[in-house]
């Protein structure tokens, strides 16, 4: 008889990963014991997140796949389509990819949860952790995008491009987060967040920035620096 050594997914570990991303979305990493976790599991046995996932920074690996993995499939299902029919053709439709692919991210990729706000928290205390947990592989549809950015940006130095990258993630995040905080938020009505205008006008923003004219830098303090670049 082969004998199985790796545990079987079961309903208590996913129950332990539902909680724990809540409270880590709440309290980042460092702040939740594992046994704060397990009891509000329901778990009786305070070691259940060592019996189920082997330590604590195993869990947090398993949920950022979760939510990694369905992220980057939903990226690149839509470049597929995009590229199948000679797309994207403008800034707006890959914005549109990063944007809505993130959004949905409760029980079986509906409603809202915690996940945004989750790899927030993790990125900004754990950043290695989160880049080695993905693999180098769970973020293809995010650099898919970014190349397609690349070629659709209006003409200007690489490093403007990736300093503008950068602002777009920390927007991408921060506003997404806000998002999902105020759509799980049964206490109070929250309308901005509620609208469905709410994402296409994000969407228009994130483009915009992607977009603004460059040549206005060369004018500023330090601005020599970037223009001295060639343009891409």
């Amino acid at each position: 008889m082969v004998r199985l050594d790796t545990k079987q997914p079961s309903l208590a570990a996913d129950q332990l990963k539902l909680v724990a991303r809540r409270l880590f979305a709440e309290r980042g990493v460092d702040g939740v014991t594992v046994r704060e976790i397990a009891i509000a599991a329901g778990q009786k046995n305070h070691g259940a997140v060592g019996y189920h996932f082997g330590s604590k920074e195993e869990l947090v690996r398993a949920i950022i796949l979760d939510g990694a993995i369905l992220i980057d499939q939903r990226r690149n299902d839509a470049l597929d389509v995009l590229e199948a029919a000679g797309g994207p053709c403008c800034v707006r439709e890959v914005v549109d990819v990063l944007v809505y692919s993130a959004v949905n991210m409760g029980d079986e990729g509906g409603g809202e949860d915690t996940y945004i706000r989750f790899i927030t928290m993790l990125g900004m205390t754990h950043r290695d952790l989160f880049l080695s947990a993905l693999q180098g592989k769970w973020n293809s549809g995010y650099l898919r995008c970014l190349n397609h950015l690349r070629r659709l940006m209006p003409a200007m130095p690489s490093t403007m491009k990736n300093q503008r990258f950068v602002f777009m993630g920390a927007l991408l995040s921060g506003v997404l987060s806000m998002r999902e905080a105020a759509l799980t938020d049964t206490g109070r009505e929250h309308p901005v967040w509620r609208s469905s205008t709410t994402l296409p006008h994000f969407t228009l923003t994130v483009a915009a920035l992607l977009e603004a004219p460059a040549d206005a830098l060369a004018a500023m303090p330090n601005g020599h620096e970037m223009a001295a670049d060639s343009a891409d």
